[in-house]
């Protein structure tokens, strides 16, 4: 499971854009709790702003559309990176970078294997676990969601998930419990 540390944000170089890039595609999976296809399928037009609520429409397995207000971070974050890369609203929200040094913008949405290898990257740099996939988030979402007061039955319906069982699967609440008691351990 990905840390809940507020590092991961905080490490970003906001003047390169690869860096816009990559923070708002990891808020994007944070804060929405999709699946790493469904982010990388993004347009910039499914990112809807209706002034005071903005969402995001997302394209999950099966060919179901579901809409997620965000968390009020995330426009942050999309905007920035909208904005520095001059993207439309036809183009991919999270494009490839191409070129010698990786510094210019493709046509082409990322793929689930880029972000995971740029997940990696990023973790690694703020010494988060290794132990981790880019469905870790999903996790952590729930579970910080839960931790924080929220309820099943919306973690669900933010997941997705058609049957309360699965989001109740993603709740690693029990498991940090039984972490922090094996501490207790001492020789």
């Amino acid at each position: 499971m990905v840390s809940s540390s507020p590092a991961l944000f905080e490490g970003f170089d906001t003047s390169k854009l690869i860096d816009l890039r990559d923070r708002a595609f990891l808020g994007t999976m944070a804060y929405t709790f999709c699946r790493v296809s469904a982010a990388c399928r993004l347009t910039v037009g499914d990112y809807v702003d209706l002034g005071e609520e903005r969402f995001i429409r997302l394209h999950e397995k099966g060919g179901v559309e579901r809409e997620i207000v965000c968390h009020p971070l995330l426009p942050v974050y999309l905007d920035a990176w909208i904005r520095a890369a001059g993207l439309k609203a036809s183009d991919p929200l999270f494009p490839t970078f191409i070129g010698p040094k990786h510094d210019e913008l493709s046509e082409q949405p990322m793929s689930r294997h880029k972000a995971l290898q740029m997940v990696k990257r990023r973790l690694s740099r703020v010494e988060l676990s290794h132990l981790f996939t880019n469905h870790s988030f999903r996790a952590t979402g729930i579970t910080t969601f839960l931790e924080n007061g929220g309820d099943l039955k919306t973690a669900q319906n933010i997941a997705g998930h058609a049957d309360s069982r699965t989001t109740e699967g993603y709740d690693r609440r029990a498991t940090r419990v039984k972490l922090s008691e094996i501490a207790r351990v001492a020789y």
